[in-house]
């Protein structure tokens, strides 16, 4: 069922809406009447729940309107079987149906990382939907002899090793703040990504959300390397006006954000933090927001 009017300005609003065979959840932060939707895509691992913190300050700024979608595999979105299902125009497809469940026309995307390549490829399927991209660090990189369509990158085997179950949030969140990357996340961030993206246990404990063979799969299966590299080739061809900008202390090689932004035709902004720099700060990263869409 999706839920095209707005929710209480800044408290956030589950929704979901049927697409590819697949229940596609969102958050609604709502918003006045003439606030400009704003479509928020998280990294490869979270969920629509890390922008809470942002979705919050910008519904009550009152030019925005913040719309969160969990991407296929991720928070309460479905989860079938990896690798094929998680292709980047299928995911990208996901968020063109919550835009036509609500009924947006005209719309802002944030990317960051994966959700940044997803945006990509919203421009690519619908040319004209998004008027403007704010693009974090987005996975877009041409596939060659050097980079296989089925390489395992060290980040898929990191997600692999990941922790599944935990005895409480509380435990998670002491866990990952007190190591990288997620020790720079902002608390109340960090405290978001643990409240909206794992699962309630009947044993007492907490699950991720998202599994750690769907994390891995994007990293690395073939499905989700080729919608990387069809990511790249459309960079050129962009409708919408677009933001590049990357972290300087990022553990991605400022090469290939360099290479994005030049690919779009476009400077290369960089802000002080790691790769996921706009969760670092909310104030900043809300900020961030309204100076490049504003």
């Amino acid at each position: 069922m999706a839920y095209p009017e707005a929710a209480p300005t800044g408290v956030p609003r589950p929704f979901a809406v049927e697409h590819d065979g697949l229940r596609i959840a969102g958050l609604d932060w709502g918003g006045t009447p003439v606030a400009r939707p704003v479509v928020l895509l998280h990294p490869n691992g979270f969920c629509a729940g890390l922008y809470d913190p942002i979705g919050r300050r910008l519904a009550a700024g009152g030019a925005f309107r913040p719309i969160g979608v969990d991407l296929r595999g991720h928070g309460d979105t479905d989860k079938p079987e990896p690798p094929g299902p998680y292709r980047y125009d299928g995911m990208a497809g996901d968020v063109i149906a919550v835009l036509d469940a609500h009924g947006f026309d005209d719309v802002d995307i944030v990317g960051g990382s994966l959700g940044g390549g997803v945006a990509i490829h919203v421009d690519r399927l619908q040319p004209g939907r998004a008027r403007r991209l704010l693009l974090c660090e987005p996975v877009a990189l041409p596939i060659s002899a050097d980079v296989p369509v089925g390489a395992a990158p060290p980040m898929a085997a990191a997600a692999l090793r990941r922790k599944v179950v935990w005895p409480s949030r509380e435990a998670m969140i002491h866990s990952y703040g007190s190591r990288p990357p997620l020790d720079r996340l902002a608390p109340e961030a960090l405290a978001a990504y643990v409240a909206w993206g794992t699962i309630d246990r009947g044993d007492g404990q907490v699950e991720l959300a998202c599994p750690p063979s769907i994390e891995a799969a994007i990293f690395a299966g073939p499905p989700a390397l080729e919608g990387v590299n069809a990511a790249w080739e459309h960079l050129p061809h962009l409708t919408a006006s677009v933001t590049v900008l990357a972290g300087d202390r990022s553990f991605l090689p400022r090469e290939r954000v360099e290479a994005v932004a030049a690919a779009a035709g476009v400077p290369l902004g960089v802000v002080s933090g790691d790769h996921f720099f706009l969760h670092e700060d909310t104030a900043r990263g809300v900020a961030l927001i309204e100076e490049h869409l504003g």
